[in-house]
């Protein structure tokens, strides 16, 4: 499993971001039993940087905390089909599945870590795999993808040990 984490030069959020993305990114694909490696992109930056990629690519002229752009047509985690189109879903070097990119507002990350009162690496890693989940296929349009899609979001959290009591 890789990511490739760009992260704006005048961010530090105190801990290792590409290391806990990759940890994410296996512990979301393994609860999911995906049959294949996997990457995805992931970009860290504020909050006018956001509003412009949900200005671009979703026609909503406003920030957000983060976005997710899937690059499979997966539903629910269902992965079968991915192999029907080689070129498109899978990157030719590594042979990795391409999940899709993620898009980090570090400006929410900290007020919501706040306003949550948990720490940042909590808020980082819940935005992360609330994310993931959406390249997995899941989305909270109604209450019971909500809830479903909350549960496994706090099982990959509790899993790895990032609860909203540590701080760590």
């Amino acid at each position: 499993m890789t990511s490739c984490v760009d992260i704006d030069d005048d961010i530090d959020l105190g801990f290792d971001i590409q290391e806990l993305t990759e940890r994410l990114l296996e512990a979301v694909c393994d609860a999911e039993k995906c049959p294949y490696e996997a990457s995805i992109n992931v970009y860290v930056t504020h909050s006018d940087d956001v509003r412009v990629y949900n200005k671009q690519y979703r026609d909503i002229d406003a920030t957000t905390d983060v976005l997710s752009f899937p690059a499979l047509d997966i539903v629910n985690g269902d992965f079968s089909g991915v192999e029907e189109d080689l070129p498109a879903n899978f990157d030719p070097e590594s042979g990795e599945l391409i999940l899709g990119d993620i898009v980090i507002n570090v400006d929410r990350v900290y007020s919501q870590a706040e306003e949550y009162g948990h720490s940042v690496k909590r808020e980082f890693a819940f935005l992360t795999a609330h994310s993931l989940y959406h390249l997995c296929g899941y989305d909270h349009e109604t209450e019971e993808e909500a809830r479903i899609m909350e549960e496994k979001q706090e099982e990959t959290l509790n899993k790895l040990g990032i609860t909203r009591e540590s701080h760590v």
